[in-house]
């Protein structure tokens, strides 16, 4: 497995005048130019003053991120076809100056400072299918200090990132197996009394024998258990989609649902953990 840490090095940064660093190395040879041409040693002071200043600021910006490390953090989860975070560990020996990350295709947001130590960045990305997909390249650059000069790096991140069906509003296939039937001789456990309580639920043997007051808690008669499973007669991914949107509105319900698919399935539950298993589920289906 490739290394989830990239240190910035001689081989791996790559450095170009950037376009003012052009303009400025144009106006140095000009500048050369005209001093031969008139004799005019402070011409010729001043055109390799700003050669010098090029050849410093070449050095200073190599340095700017010579040494850096990018590391990759643990994804999260995301839909397929919206915009996920993926998490990058920037690591700085000693403060670097104005730095951009980002992946390629993507628009900068902006340049920041990098103090000694680790940084975290969540940059964006948008994955167009399921499955643990990887990111685009990551980009990053920097023209400080001077500005005459761009350095940068790409780094392939090696780190997938679970990605789930897109959800899309569809049919799906829906069996409800037989609510639970309860009555006062089939509570399921003891909770504290509450006021308001019917007398019925009361705890009376338990009262009798010296304990505190406590109220049964019985199964609810009205409760289903939903068990999804892909509507028939549909492309896979499409079915994949709309079971992903039903596991979504079920879970903010608060309703316990299962989840069957060809070859395993998942018994109905309630909570993020059950989500986010039968959402893998659906996304390395």
């Amino acid at each position: 497995m490739p290394s989830t840490d990239w240190r910035l090095g001689l081989r791996t940064i790559y450095i170009v005048p950037s376009r003012f660093g052009v303009l400025w190395l144009a106006s140095a040879v000009l500048l050369v130019l005209v001093a031969i041409q008139t004799g005019s040693n402070s011409t010729l002071l001043l055109a390799f003053l700003l050669l010098g200043v090029m050849a410093l600021a070449m050095v200073l910006t190599h340095d700017n991120l010579d040494g850096v490390t990018l590391r990759c953090a643990t994804p999260v989860p995301g839909f397929a076809q919206e915009v996920q975070l993926y998490p990058v560990l920037v690591v700085c020996p000693t403060p670097r100056q104005q730095v951009q990350l980002r992946f390629e295709g993507q628009r900068p947001e902006g340049s920041f400072c990098c103090p000694a130590g680790e940084r975290r960045l969540d940059l964006r990305w948008t994955p167009d299918r399921r499955g643990r997909q990887l990111p685009p390249r990551l980009l990053l650059d920097s023209v400080a200090p001077l500005g005459l000069f761009i350095c940068w790096t790409r780094w392939r991140p090696p780190v997938p990132q679970l990605i789930w069906p897109a959800r899309r509003p569809g049919p799906v296939q829906t069996s409800d197996p037989r609510p639970l039937q309860s009555g006062l001789e089939e509570w399921q456990d003891l909770r504290p009394l509450r006021r308001g309580d019917r007398q019925a639920l009361v705890d009376w043997a338990g009262a009798a024998k010296g304990r505190p007051l406590q109220a049964k808690q019985f199964s609810d008669p009205a409760e289903r258990h939903h068990l999804l499973s892909p509507a028939s007669g549909l492309p896979l991914e499409a079915a994949l989609e709309h079971l992903a949107e039903r596991i979504w509105q079920l879970h903010h319900q608060g309703a316990s649902y299962g989840l069957k698919l060809p070859g395993c399935s998942i018994a109905p539950a309630r909570g993020v953990r059950h989500r986010d298993a039968c959402l893998e589920l659906l996304a390395l289906a």
